[in-house]
């Protein structure tokens, strides 16, 4: 069994609850005391939530416990703790401290587990002082320290973005396991199949399985090796964020954060205080500073010139630029300085006249050496039209290498059509709105982009 998504376990929990299941989770009694008593929609919100931000924590822990070539069964138990509780809350209540409620249903449920299979017969004892060996902790209480599960969630990074890890599947693996993400939320980041990514996974867990891979933080050059891959996976996993790929909003802020979280962490760590971890997190919080004003009261998309800079965090650009400054020690120059290098150019503006976009495309001629992506190619394109016009950006865009990854992107339309809306040709603009629409996935995308084609329209009439 392979860890569900969010909205699978929402549906597996709805198709039992004909039955009222009992007060019970892995022999975990739910305590009257630790309930209040709430919707089952807020029930299913709780749930998300925590699918999103716990899940991963457990199966790290977990996973260090049992072993790393035990994954999935640790994923199994965690999900099925969050199945029982999408059925058991509704009845009972949700618990003071849901996440230690997971906790200890995914606990209970792994040490039936080793009760009952034989292999773990001689881990058993190991297992239970492990997780039992603790003071009993508080119902509210979760049974690890916080530092304990931080520490499992740079390990698991780890051990996900490992050698023998087929590359292509690291960042997946991690966005999964770690993350919650599902096969399809990782299939649009890469721009790829669903089948394509689940293959990924399965062959990813089956490797480590098979070689055993060790639990832990590596050394040396080992660390060297392995590093890249986890800055990656916190990337992607910020740029999920800061742009869902699909649902009702353009930003789930959460991810974000989550991403500037484990890239915290892994800045504290001896092994991860690099200046190209330094420029990442420049990047997230440079970016991040800008959520409040990326869409209206709305939820309607606004452009960059549209945005209020006032209410931009400026204590979070202060950090930023902090690490940013952080990040320039030594002579290595990666993607993530030169990226932080571009958000730093948009928060230094005071507004939209006087952004540096010659610097900006400097930075991007220089991006494009490191990753001929046609996604960085295309965000080039818009630079070089805010610096030539409507006209070169459309030639920048002629000239994207590999273009035809791009024909499923609803944001080349969009583009196209702006340039051509800025040339007076409404009709062509009109045409590309209308496939960019088709294509958006998100409320406030086709919202936004709903209005631009009704706009070039009215023209055309």
């Amino acid at each position: 069994m392979t860890f569900a998504s969010c909205p699978d376990l929402l549906e597996r929990a709805l198709c039992e609850r004909s039955r009222r299941p009992d007060a019970t989770v892995g022999k975990q009694r739910v305590n009257p005391s630790e309930i209040n008593s709430q919707e089952p929609q807020e029930v299913s919100q709780v749930v998300e939530h925590l699918f999103r931000h716990e899940a991963g924590k457990i199966v790290a822990t977990l996973t260090r416990i049992f072993g790393v070539e035990h994954l999935s069964l640790a994923e199994d138990v965690v999900q099925e703790a969050l199945a029982r509780a999408l059925q058991t809350w509704p009845f009972y209540g949700v618990p003071k401290n849901p996440a230690a409620w997971i906790m200890r249903a995914s606990r209970n449920l792994a040490l039936d587990v080793v009760r009952r299979q034989k292999v773990f017969r001689d881990k058993e004892g190991e297992i239970i002082r492990s997780m039992e060996g603790r003071q009993s902790p508080a119902p509210d209480v979760a049974i690890f320290p916080d530092q304990e599960l931080a520490d499992d969630r740079l390990r698991m990074v780890f051990v996900c973005c490992h050698p023998l890890v087929p590359a292509e599947a690291q960042v997946a693996l991690a966005l999964n396991t770690l993350c919650g993400f599902s096969v399809a939320e990782i299939a649009r980041a890469f721009l790829t199949t669903d089948a394509a990514i689940a293959k990924r996974l399965t062959r990813a867990k089956q490797r480590i399985r098979e070689a055993r891979i060790p639990f832990e933080i590596p050394e040396g050059e080992e660390l060297a090796r392995r590093l890249d891959g986890v800055l990656q996976s916190l990337y992607l996993l910020f740029n999920e964020g800061y742009k869902a790929s699909s649902g009702e909003k353009l930003v789930r802020e959460d991810i974000c954060q989550e991403a500037i979280r484990l890239t915290s962490l892994l800045v504290e760590h001896p092994a991860g205080n690099q200046p190209k971890t330094h420029a990442l997190l420049a990047l997230m919080l440079l970016n991040a500073a800008r959520i409040p004003t990326r869409v209206d009261g709305e939820g309607n998309l606004l452009l960059l010139k549209e945005q209020d800079r006032t209410r931009w965090d400026q204590p979070m650009i202060a950090r930023g630029m902090f690490h940013f400054a952080q990040s320039a020690a030594g002579e290595e120059i990666t993607e993530y300085h030169l990226q932080a290098g571009v958000a730093a150019c948009h928060c230094a503006a005071k507004d939209y006249e006087s952004t540096d976009w010659r610097q900006i495309l400097s930075l991007y001629d220089r991006l494009v050496e490191f990753d001929d992506s046609p996604v960085i190619a295309l965000n080039r394109a818009i630079v070089v039209a805010n610096i030539h016009g409507p006209g070169a950006g459309l030639d920048a865009v002629a000239a994207i290498q590999g273009r035809e990854k791009l024909d499923s992107y609803y944001l080349l339309y969009a583009v196209l059509g702006e340039f051509e809306a800025q040339l007076n040709d409404p009709l062509a603009a009109a045409g590309y709105f209308r496939r960019s629409l088709q294509l958006a996935e998100t409320k406030s995308e086709q919202l936004f982009l709903s209005k631009r084609f009704r706009a070039c329209e009215d023209q055309i009439q």
